[in-house]
């Protein structure tokens, strides 16, 4: 028995790779033909047969949909209202809710190009930035803090948080924008803005080994972040799966992985001062005295962590005192930018590794990009190529690459409709969903390749269309509500608008934004707001998280908040925000129970809840119907019914204004995009 099992074994580590397995160079043509991988086609619009159908097509994106839609029977939905859809823009644009004034001006404007007009003011509005900045961060995994154990802060991250801002408002084209991040640093070393763009490459978790990346471990984790991402958010492929082993659904071979990785061979992390060397000496001896003090604090509370006595209760309140004028004494951190810099002299080996541990190398490779795109023996760069990552980043933005300006078409798609042409936006691979409109996304990313990649034309097209348009309702007969059931029940073919629950950024700076407390303030180093003690306590060194003393400062946009990977705030994670982890490709939208408590009996809720039913009292009095229409206008975008006003002036004889409030902010109306 045990001579069968250690057989088994055998196979089974000669299976997933575990020997050093020769580079593979041929690529079969069934591995070749996946559609992912063969050249975007130039696909020809639809004709329109009947008026009906060219009554609704006002662009080719809805000749594409209407025609799949069509071919299984169904019907577009009628449009949605004027008042539905310009809260839908705002959100979808901006991320905040438009104010009452906003949605009039929107319903007074009869002229036939008013919509278009919205569209392009909103796309204007540097709020666009901060909210399609967040899209991008996402599945980039942007954070402030180092992740593991020690979770150390990279204080000056803001500063690639703000790049990708300007760089959305800008309409930066997307191979110049992908190209900074991948080797700004190699292509323009003077410039401070693109040293912040190469940030990018450090963005991913690092685990301190004693303070020192320099062991082969540290580096090879450093290394295999840097490949990592490249496969999720450029590419859309699941490059990571053949670090260990050739891919076993994909044609990427294991060579493929670690020639990708060989373009960041001699990548260092670098922190660009910003200040001069006496300035950081004379910083330094100021902050190492108080460091060493709250280092003694900390030390003395661990005794009391357990311990829920009065007497214990009593020091431990005391200590904690005692930390928090430590650390008000500290003086801000000098400003550096967190970047890489090229070092040849100190370049890594790299190798093929068995199962990827950094021990059990194999063959030694050089930098290649993915052998499937590339003609049959295709050669390696040569290893004193002197700017790998600007080359790297050459093949990734080439129009011919067929998997770029796809990936990048499908998510802007995602963002619009909730849902990609392809559902698995970081997996164009076997295992991922195959295009439910394949002519359609190939015509799109023709249309991105032809606008210099630029995203608002991209929005424009999308925003203007009769597909995005449409009413979020079912219909109302019983035949047409059993077809989509069984034809599309998820909504794969776009026959209506899927409603969306708000996003927790959303969420949060819409409860702002109606509560009139949003602070609009742009840029600069993130906030830390109030966290629960029990939480902070927990983190390896809680003396790092304190909270801006500016109040204002807690109610800015969800993106200036610092982004923790080992403290989430708690409405954020309620509401389903990415865990800064790994790239997110799609958010989820959960419902449980923690959402209800958070929205009924949290802190935030109830703090904008009473700041709401200020703002009804002091802008339409005290009548309560004028109050109940604002409050309304506000939250929904749209008058009460006769049915909710009716309800609304029952509860306010019997409760307070602002339990009123807080149920605004609870309704259904708010919470969720028609």
């Amino acid at each position: 028995m045990q001579i069968k099992l250690m057989i088994i074994g055998v196979l089974l580590l000669t299976w997933w790779g575990a020997s050093n397995e020769a580079p593979l160079e041929s690529y079969t043509p069934r591995e070749r033909s996946h559609w992912a991988y063969v050249k975007r086609g130039t696909p020809a619009v639809p004709g329109l047969a009947s008026p009906a159908d060219q009554s609704w097509v006002r662009s080719p994106i809805d000749a594409f949909v209407l025609e799949r839609m069509k071919r299984e029977g169904l019907r577009p939905s009628p449009p949605a209202d004027r008042e539905t859809l310009v809260r839908r823009l705002y959100f979808d644009l901006l991320g905040l809710p438009p104010t009452p004034g906003e949605v009039n001006a929107f319903l007074r404007d009869k002229s036939p190009d008013a919509w278009s007009k919205l569209v392009d003011r909103l796309l204007d509005s540097p709020q666009y930035g901060e909210r399609w900045a967040q899209h991008w961060m996402d599945v980039v995994r942007y954070a402030e803090s180092d992740g593991f154990e020690y979770d150390t802060h990279r204080n000056d991250a803001w500063r690639y948080r703000d790049y990708v801002i300007r760089a959305f408002n800008e309409d930066r084209p997307y191979d110049r924008f992908v190209t900074e991040q991948l080797a700004g640093d190699e292509l323009w070393p003077e410039n401070q803005e693109m040293l912040v763009a190469a940030g990018f490459n450090r963005l991913g978790p690092l685990r301190k080994n004693a303070g020192n990346q320099e062991v082969a471990s540290s580096r090879n984790e450093v290394l295999t972040e840097m490949t990592n991402v490249v496969g999720a958010a450029f590419l859309g492929v699941t490059l990571g799966c053949a670090r260990c082993h050739n891919h076993k659904f994909d044609p990427i071979r294991q060579s493929d992985y670690y020639r990708i990785q060989a373009y960041f061979a001699p990548t260092f992390e670098k922190e660009f001062a910003l200040t001069t060397a006496e300035e950081q000496a004379l910083w330094k001896s100021r902050v190492e005295p108080i460091e060493k003090e709250i280092k003694q604090v900390n030390e003395a509370l661990k005794p009391f962590a357990d311990k829920m006595d009065a007497e214990s209760n009593l020091k431990r309140e005391g200590l904690m005192k005692q930390l928090t004028e430590l650390k008000s004494r500290l003086p801000a951190p000098l400003p550096v930018i967190h970047t890489v810099s090229n070092n040849a002299e100190k370049r890594s080996p790299i190798h093929l590794l068995a199962r990827g541990e950094y021990e059990k190398k194999g063959a030694k490779v050089g930098m290649r990009p993915l052998g499937v795109l590339l003609p049959e023996g295709a050669a390696e760069l040569p290893g004193e190529t002197t700017q790998p990552r600007a080359a790297l980043a050459r093949w990734i933005v080439d129009p011919e690459n067929p998997l770029t300006a796809r990936v990048m078409v499908n998510r802007i798609w995602l963002h619009h409709f909730g849902r990609g042409i392809v559902g698995t936006p970081n997996d164009f691979g076997r295992m991922g969903s195959r295009p439910t409109h394949p002519e359609l996304l190939d015509w799109l990313a023709n249309q991105y390749v032809a606008n210099g990649m630029r995203m608002k034309p991209l929005h424009r097209l999308i925003l203007n269309s009769s597909a995005w348009q449409q009413s979020s309702a079912l219909p109302i007969d019983a035949a047409s509500r059993e077809l989509i059931a069984k034809k599309d029940p998820e909504n794969r073919l776009y026959s209506r608008f899927s409603r969306q629950r708000l996003e927790a950024e959303q969420l949060r700076d819409g409860m702002l934004a109606v509560a009139g407390s949003l602070n609009s303030k742009m840029g600069g180093p993130s906030i830390m707001v109030p966290i629960d003690a029990g939480l902070t306590q927990l983190l390896y060194n809680p003396a790092q998280w304190v909270a801006a003393k500016d109040q204002a400062e807690h109610q800015r946009r969800s993106i200036y908040l610092f982004a923790k990977r080992n403290l989430r705030l708690p409405f954020m994670e309620s509401f389903d925000a990415p865990d800064f982890q790994a790239s997110c490709a799609r958010r989820e939208s959960s419902t449980h129970a923690p959402q209800a408590l958070e929205l009924i009996n949290g802190a935030f809720a109830n703090a904008q809840a009473v700041a709401l039913a200020q703002r009804l009292e002091r802008e339409a009095g005290r009548d309560a119907r004028k109050q109940i229409e604002l409050g309304y206008r506000l939250v929904a975008g749209r008058r009460p019914r006769p049915a909710e006003m009716a309800t609304a002036l029952e509860f306010l004889r019997a409760r307070p204004q602002r339990e009123f409030a807080l149920a605004l902010l609870n309704l259904n109306a708010f919470l969720y995009i028609n």
